[in-house]
């Protein structure tokens, strides 16, 4: 296993972001086959046995896909780990990671080394997701192998630092591989991230607006028709800050121009008998990107169109 190769090798330089309950094996079956890295949050999988079910499904699909097609093989995929306090399954999903081989491990809200060194054990890697220098430090130190900077303007726990900032200052001491997050929903902006000094774009919302998406078709029709001014910066839902949609804030009788700051009773829980969203499952999250995104469509199509946007700016600067 070679993943960082493998990881070369892509039809478009691209992760697709974990999503809260959206991101299931029928999203990142679709992504892999569609030449991207799809990834999905480990504790999307409730129940017992659920989560192991997941990875055998991916793993054996992908690998039929492979031999199928031994010329176009399927991108690698990423399972996304939660290290929170709250998050008791922690050490299991990660012997489950390792029992299957996962290629790629997301860590966010935490870095651990336990993690890394499982992951690194079968040849897997590991990226972190990180707001700014301090925990970017601290993730290298502990061993993971790439970074996620997640900037200003990202769906879910968003940063608030620039994109330009957050990968300059990265860049100025980490040379391993950068994955950045934030308002990246076209292959323009995936080739802008390159520019900048990151090697993959980190895409979330515009696969909520997807067939395979696990999403209420009102969220999905919501992220069509909202863009970038429709995006609320706040820390109330979830104690962490993070990107939502306005509209969705207003279904829910709250007014998005006052929300008050966290309530420490609605801090993150990811105790199995909690299956949704505490208290706001239907406060939907989203990204400031959503401006490029029209009209619902397959996975394979949205990646389709990122492939063809890429080559053409790409094209346009007279680069090979």
């Amino acid at each position: 296993m070679n993943v960082l190769e493998d990881l070369k090798s892509l039809r478009l330089p691209v992760f697709a972001a974990p999503m809260f309950i959206i991101s299931t094996p029928k999203m990142v079956i679709a992504q892999c086959k569609a030449g991207i890295v799809g990834s999905f949050p480990a504790l999307n999988a409730r129940g017992d046995g659920v989560f192991e079910a997941w990875l055998i499904e991916i793993t054996e699909e992908l690998d039929r896909y492979n031999q199928a097609n031994p010329d176009n093989p399927a991108a690698p995929f990423a399972v996304n780990q939660i290290v929170f306090k709250t998050n008791t399954r922690l050490h299991q999903d990660i012997e489950l990671c390792a029992k299957y081989k996962v290629p790629v491990q997301i860590t966010s809200l935490g870095a651990v080394a336990e993690v890394n060194d499982a992951a690194h054990s079968y040849g897997g890697i590991v990226f972190h997701d990180v707001i700014n220098q301090k925990y970017a430090h601290k993730a290298i130190e502990k061993g993971a192998d790439g970074l996620i900077t997640v900037a200003a303007g990202a769906g879910g726990h968003a940063g608030q630092q620039s994109p330009f900032a957050l990968v300059q200052e990265t860049r100025e001491w980490f040379d391993g591989p950068i994955a950045l997050s934030g308002c990246i929903a076209t292959g323009n902006s995936v080739l802008a991230a390159q520019a900048m000094g990151a090697d993959f774009g980190y895409i979330g919302s515009a696969f909520i607006a997807t067939e395979e998406a696990n999403a209420d078709q009102a969220y999905k029709q919501m992220v069509v028709d909202s863009d970038a001014d429709d995006i609320v910066y706040s820390d109330y839902f979830s104690g962490v800050h993070g990107n939502y949609l306005k509209p969705s804030i207003e279904k829910a009788g709250l007014d998005p121009s006052a929300l008050p700051d966290a309530d420490p009773s609605n801090m993150l829980d990811f105790a199995e008998d909690k299956p949704d969203a505490k208290a706001w499952k239907d406060i939907w999250g989203c990204g400031q990107g959503i401006g490029a995104v029209d009209e619902i469509t397959t996975v394979q199509a949205r990646v389709d169109q990122m492939v063809a946007e890429y080559q053409a700016a790409r094209q346009k600067l007279g680069l090979s």
